[in-house]
């Protein structure tokens, strides 16, 4: 699938555009997750990381977050379900006027990948609509 962005991705991805820039973004994206009770675990700053390695890239954050509410009881069902966890959710600038906002949708690759029943992880799919709230205004 082509985004307006111009870049190819899987179907398991959704790619949200945003109405801000990117550090507003950011900001958003992180406060909605703490707001819902998300734990950040990281804030990678690929883009520097790039620029470290004597390269470039447009900015770019990958932030990975959860609850152990939630993740917890789906490692313990199948242990390497905890490789699709912590969640991740990447920031990033196709151009000064196209951020976005991508992230795959946890639920549906954990109960088929991993056995994982459905109802364990049915509060997975919240995360798109906090997601898809933190761009509204």
């Amino acid at each position: 699938m082509r985004e307006p962005s111009g870049f190819a991705h899987p179907a398991t991805v959704t790619s949200l555009r945003s109405p801000v820039d990117f550090y507003a973004t950011l900001a958003r994206v992180i406060d909605a997750l703490r707001q819902h009770g998300m734990t950040i675990f990281a804030d990678i700053d690929q883009s520097a990381a790039a620029s470290a390695a004597g390269t470039s890239l447009r900015p770019t954050r990958l932030v990975l977050f959860g609850n152990p509410k939630g993740g917890t009881p789906v490692m313990q069902a199948n242990p390497h379900a905890g490789l699709e966890l912590p969640l991740k959710v990447m920031v990033w600038a196709a151009s000064a006027d196209d951020v976005r906002v991508d992230f795959l949708n946890p639920g549906p690759s954990l109960s088929a990948l991993y056995g994982i029943d459905s109802s364990q992880v049915a509060g997975f799919g919240g995360v798109a609509k906090v997601l898809e709230a933190a761009l509204v205004g």
